[in-house]
């Protein structure tokens, strides 16, 4: 539970960390590739990214079970 963990992320704050640190390299993969957007590959980069922020305890189960992918993944 959320207040088992002392400091939850919040949503938007993942989301940002995301776009800022995680998207910039999935883009240079995939404009070395088809140069279009890998949305499996954008969805996976989340789903592991915040598979990790739980079993780091940085945010609870019920987020990272009911949070929604971000725009540049698809939505």
């Amino acid at each position: 539970m959320a207040r088992d963990i002392p400091r939850v992320m919040k949503h938007a704050d993942a989301v940002r960390y995301f776009e800022e640190e995680m998207m910039p390299g999935i883009r240079a993969i995939e404009a070395t590739q088809s140069g279009n957007p890998d949305w499996p590959r954008r969805s996976e980069a989340w789903n592991n990214w915040t598979d990790s922020l739980c079993k780091g305890r940085e945010i609870s189960d019920w987020q990272y079970e009911n949070w929604t992918h971000p725009d540049s993944c698809g939505g």
